[in-house]
């Protein structure tokens, strides 16, 4: 591994000691902050009987109220908001297309800290002042396109802010200005990888993919880096804790997520008794936001699924806990013929298979109650559909029904990939 770079070496190498103060001394702050702003807050801390004096140690956290994505839909726009409206200078909101949506306002300060874990994530991957970057995800409510336009503007680099789509421009505009670190969610990675391989080309000055908002399997990382001869990143975070990069993400060594304990608490609980599980354990991610001013969240439920690699000091120089790859969500679990599954586990097994291709399809059909799957795949002439069922079955425990398409074939989506497709077939098509 090369030599480290960093951001804010002082804080991302805290000594473990020194980190937990500082996590205490912020934890008391944001829940004064919490208590006395905002009477949704104050309310879920009485219901519990909780109180800011009551929080004396990091454990005391345990004494907090759990909180989920229902409360910032219930509280719609600006319930849970903790500053005066005059004090917010920017806002987006959850990507997701259906129900009410979840709102995050931002003071001048918050921006300044999405920045800051932004940067930390450029720099790790080795994006130097002055370097181009360019930013596919899309500029709007979505917070993905101006989270790294936040953090590539304090870091100093060279905005290219293309947004999503029109990906033989993208290629054209990466070539005519030397990109040399892109970003932008997974399935788009994918994409800009089929379209080179279409041309038989490459992009020469490109060094860095930074990709996130999807899970991210280990084979999906390696298509992606064999295919674009780069580097590969995992970046993490979600409209709830500020967006895009808040959360951390992995280093040069790819040794787990370094997560940013001096802004965030990250617990990992049991998925049924919310009780904490032991470091390696898998769990449902809390997070604790200690440096938001606008909308901090208190013991945030995610539904991600992952655990704590470590925390111990990383090859890299940092200090900070590493998390596990997030391996799904607490409600993906597919529960098809007595077998559970995630659609990560479906991935996986795919992108094993010599010459399949990237883009698939998991579609779960119900015919009178009783549920069946479906997968889909792209794959090169030489793959047959034997070849996918075995693998399937070997990973799955059971053989799904499904076919294997050209290269191509499968409909592509603008923005995250939908991979899951439900199907009523009591339900005559139109």
């Amino acid at each position: 591994m090369s030599k480290a770079q960093f951001f804010n070496e002082k804080e991302e190498t805290l000594p473990r000691e020194e980190l937990e103060k500082l996590q205490l001394e912020r934890l008391k702050k944001t829940i004064h902050h919490v208590y006395e702003c905002n009477a949704f807050f104050k309310e879920k801390l009485q219901q519990v009987g909780a109180h800011p004096w009551d929080i004396n140690s990091l454990q005391d956290i345990q004494k907090l109220p759990l909180m989920n994505k229902e409360d910032f839909r219930k509280e719609y726009p600006l319930g849970m908001c903790c500053v005066e409206k005059k004090h917010i200078s920017e806002m987006h909101m959850s990507s997701g297309s259906t129900g009410t949506p979840v709102v995050m306002p931002y003071t001048r300060n918050d921006l300044a800290q999405w920045g800051e874990c932004m940067a930390r994530c450029l720099a790790m991957a080795g994006t130097l002042p002055g370097d181009v970057v360019q930013i596919t995800p899309s500029f709007g409510l979505f917070n993905g396109g101006f989270g790294f336009y936040h953090g590539v503007k304090s870091l100093g680099g060279f905005v290219i802010p293309t947004g999503a789509g029109n990906t033989s421009r993208q290629i054209k505009l990466a070539r005519d200005f030397g990109t040399r670190v892109i970003t932008g969610v997974v399935s788009y990675g994918i994409r800009i990888m089929e379209v080179l391989q279409e041309e038989g080309t490459q992009i020469p000055s490109l060094k860095i993919g930074i990709f996130g908002a999807e899970t991210f399997t280990e084979s999906m990382k390696k298509k992606i880096k064999s295919g674009l001869g780069i580097e590969v990143y995992d970046i993490y975070g979600m409209t709830e804790t500020g967006g895009v990069a808040t959360l951390g993400m992995d280093c040069p060594d790819h040794s787990g997520i370094h997560a940013w304990e001096d802004h965030y608490i990250m617990e990992i609980l049991d998925r049924d008794t919310h009780q904490p599980v032991a470091d390696g354990e898998f769990g449902e991610l809390v997070v604790t936001s200690l440096t938001r001013e606008a909308l901090p969240v208190i013991r945030f439920k995610t539904g991600d699924l992952t655990r704590i690699v470590s925390r111990d000091k990383c090859a890299c120089g940092r200090t900070h806990l590493r998390l596990a790859p997030i391996t799904g969500r607490v409600d993906d679990m597919l529960i098809v013929k007595g077998v559970n599954f995630f659609p990560t586990q479906v991935e996986q097994a795919l992108m094993e298979i010599p010459g399949i291709g990237s883009n698939y399809q998991i579609i779960i059909e119900e015919s009178h109650g009783v549920r069946d799957v479906r997968i889909n795949v792209e794959a090169n002439p030489n793959v047959t559909g034997f070849v996918v069922e075995k693998k399937l079955k070997e990973v799955l425990g059971f053989s799904p029904k499904g076919d294997v398409f050209p290269i191509g074939y499968l409909p592509r989506q603008e923005g995250k990939a939908k991979r899951v497709f439900y199907k009523n077939l009591d339900v005559e098509s139109p």
